[in-house]
C-alpha cells in the first residue's frame, strides 16, 4: 500500500515539475505572470495564466494538488478569485471578441443541430 502512495506522489511531482516548467517558460516570454486555479470537474484543475504584458493562457493539471504544487514550484503568484482587477490585466483581441460574442458580432455561426 505504501508503494502505491509513493508512486502516486512521484507521479504528481513529475506532473507538477512539467507544468512548472511550462509556467516558467510562459512567464519568461511575457515578462512574468500571475495565475488562478479553477476546478473543472473530473478533468482536473485549470491553471489560468495572465502575463505582465496582458497575454494569457492556461494549462490543465489532473488534480488541484498538482496544480497548486506546479504554481508553487514555478513561483507563480496565485489569486483566490478571477476578480475584476485581475481580469483587467488580460489583453484580448479580435479573435476572442468574435468567439465570445459568436453570431452577434460576426463570429462563427452555430452549426445546425
Amino acid at each position: 500500500m505504501a508503494d502505491t502512495a509513493q508512486t502516486a506522489d512521484k507521479k504528481q511531482d513529475r506532473t507538477a515539475a512539467k507544468l512548472a516548467k511550462q509556467i516558467g517558460a510562459f512567464a519568461g516570454r511575457h515578462g512574468g505572470a500571475e495565475g488562478h486555479l479553477a476546478h473543472i470537474g473530473q478533468a482536473g484543475t485549470r491553471i489560468v495564466l495572465v502575463a505582465a504584458d496582458g497575454e494569457w493562457g492556461d494549462l490543465v493539471a489532473p488534480t488541484f494538488e498538482a496544480a497548486r504544487l506546479a504554481a508553487e514550484k514555478a513561483g507563480l503568484t496565485l489569486h483566490e478569485e478571477f476578480d475584476g482587477e485581475f481580469a483587467a490585466k488580460v489583453r484580448t483581441g479580435p479573435y476572442e471578441w468574435t468567439r465570445m460574442a459568436g453570431i452577434q458580432l460576426g463570429g462563427p455561426a452555430n452549426p445546425a443541430v
